[in-house]
């Protein structure tokens, strides 16, 4: 309760978003138990409930890290993020209940398009965090721990680069590397058992946004091992992108 009437107190709207998205991701997932609808030989909710969650987890964390920021209106922020990043969970639902797929697709001009907005909005909402990741690099951060404060920093700059590390999965229209996407993979996040998936240090590096501040704030509590574990996580995104990008699986 503490932490939902924190979230709350701190920003309302992105917490309102959160939950929203929270339920969806719920929505989303009953539907991948109840329904036969199938992408690439996998329910074709599981899809937008990964993207719903993720979204859910994003939003309840910039919400809780834009508290720590004094003197700063998050109004256009917020707005940013719930438009476009609402956008991408609406089109990818929408797809997903034709049994059609929403990234890569540009079978006909108009999903070519919206594919391309997608792109367009995932850039706003990036552009959006990293101006936040400056903001913690300022004067109007209120008092924090040196640890904890660098865990925000590093965790925001390494959601940033991976991120836009979305585009290489763009150029080359495709998440996997050395087949056709739909390989066989992990349950849920379906990270290729056999062929390089980019997604895998998509995740990864999206998730510092959560991962090194929690490991800052509850475990190392220390500024050293806080950048230490930021240099290695990078290191560990980096590395299962290299990896993928030579066509090499994530689990062997």
């Amino acid at each position: 309760m503490y932490l939902i009437e924190t979230l709350k107190s701190r920003n309302e709207t992105l917490f309102i978003f959160g939950l929203i998205c929270l339920v969806f991701t719920i929505l989303f997932f009953v539907l991948s138990k109840t329904t036969s609808t199938e992408v690439f030989g996998i329910n074709a909710y599981i899809k937008p409930f990964k993207f719903a969650l993720s979204t859910f987890l994003y939003s309840w964390t910039m919400a809780w890290f834009i508290g720590y920021l004094s003197n700063f209106n998050p109004t256009l922020f917020n707005w940013i993020i719930i438009i476009t990043l609402g956008f991408e969970i609406f089109y990818i639902a929408l797809q997903a209940s034709k049994g059609e797929t929403s990234h890569f697709n540009v079978s006909t001009p108009a999903k070519s398009f919206l594919f391309s907005m997608m792109a367009v909005m995932a850039t706003i909402a990036t552009l959006a965090t990293a101006y936040i990741a400056v903001l913690f690099f300022g004067n109007t951060v209120s008092e924090l721990p040196n640890y904890y404060l660098w865990s925000i920093r590093l965790g925001l700059i390494i959601f940033v680069i991976f991120s836009f590390e979305g585009f290489v999965m763009g150029s080359k229209m495709t998440h996997t590397i050395g087949a056709l996407d739909g390989s066989k993979g992990i349950p849920i996040l379906n990270w290729s058992f056999t062929y390089g998936d980019l997604r895998i240090a998509h995740f990864i590096g999206m998730h510092a946004l959560q991962i090194i501040p929690l490991l800052s704030f509850y475990l190392l509590k220390n500024t050293k091992l806080t950048v230490g574990l930021g240099i290695l996580y990078f290191g560990l995104a980096v590395f299962t992108l290299v990896q993928a990008l030579q066509g090499k699986t994530f689990f062997k």
